[in-house]
């Protein structure tokens, strides 16, 4: 768990340089700041694709994570999440599923969340408290928070629960992820990982198409059993 704490630490310390020296920022320069960061978003997600061995599994898991999505309603529950938040800590003059706040927290906690480096790293930190991915995670987490707390507002920093729950969680049952993930599985759930910051970066940070992301979640899960099915019948 060492290497979470210091990943929620630096969401946290970033993200509140992020706030403190965000207000002397212009509004046209945040806007480009914000179109920077889902440019390079945009571009680690098509790197993170890239990685994939068999594109119909990409494609089968987001096809299925999707309906799964909608009909567990995971894009509301996270809105919802986020609105309880605001309504405790923020003052937001704007609230509701589209304020400044909600949108904070979501792309910031599916930024963080999703990538190798978070289950890879997770997994290290759980079985022999080698947190060094981890470490090397935090850093670029903490740089990115203050990015995106400078543009999105507070929401940001209430990403380090999602963070923390995420990631705590794997460290704990590392021994079962170590046994059952392979690398196929690992190359296929990066992929999906990928494809998810694609649509973040386009719905999110650049807002060229509104994308209910979250819903897309469970695919991280159907890629690795979809691998796991070809391996023992195919």
């Amino acid at each position: 768990m060492t290497g979470t704490i210091l990943n929620v630490a630096a969401i946290l310390v970033g993200g509140s340089f992020g706030l403190l020296f965000g207000s002397r920022i212009p509004s046209r320069f945040k806007d480009t700041i914000t179109n920077g960061l889902g440019l390079l978003t945009l571009a680690i997600g098509l790197q993170m694709f890239f990685k994939s061995e068999n594109q119909l599994i990409v494609l089968g898991s987001l096809l299925i994570g999707a309906l799964l999505g909608e009909w567990w309603k995971i894009e509301e529950g996270l809105q919802a999440l986020g609105q309880f938040l605001e309504k405790r800590f923020s003052r937001d003059a704007q609230q509701g599923a589209g304020s400044h706040f909600v949108r904070g927290f979501m792309t910031a906690s599916l930024l963080f969340c999703v990538g190798p480096m978070t289950i890879l790293g997770s997994i290290q930190d759980g079985l022999s408290g080698d947190y060094n991915l981890l470490a090397i995670k935090s850093v670029l987490d903490g740089f990115a928070s203050m990015a995106f707390a400078s543009t999105l507002g507070v929401g940001v920093l209430f990403s380090s629960l999602t963070v923390f729950a995420i990631q705590g969680g794997i460290s704990l049952f590392a021994g079962v992820f170590d046994a059952i993930l392979t690398a196929p599985m690992m190359n296929e759930m990066t992929a999906v990982g990928g494809v998810i910051l694609v649509g973040l970066a386009l719905s999110s940070l650049l807002e060229v198409k509104k994308i209910r992301t979250g819903s897309f979640l469970p695919a991280l899960i159907i890629a690795p059993l979809i691998v796991w099915v070809m391996e023992r019948w195919f």
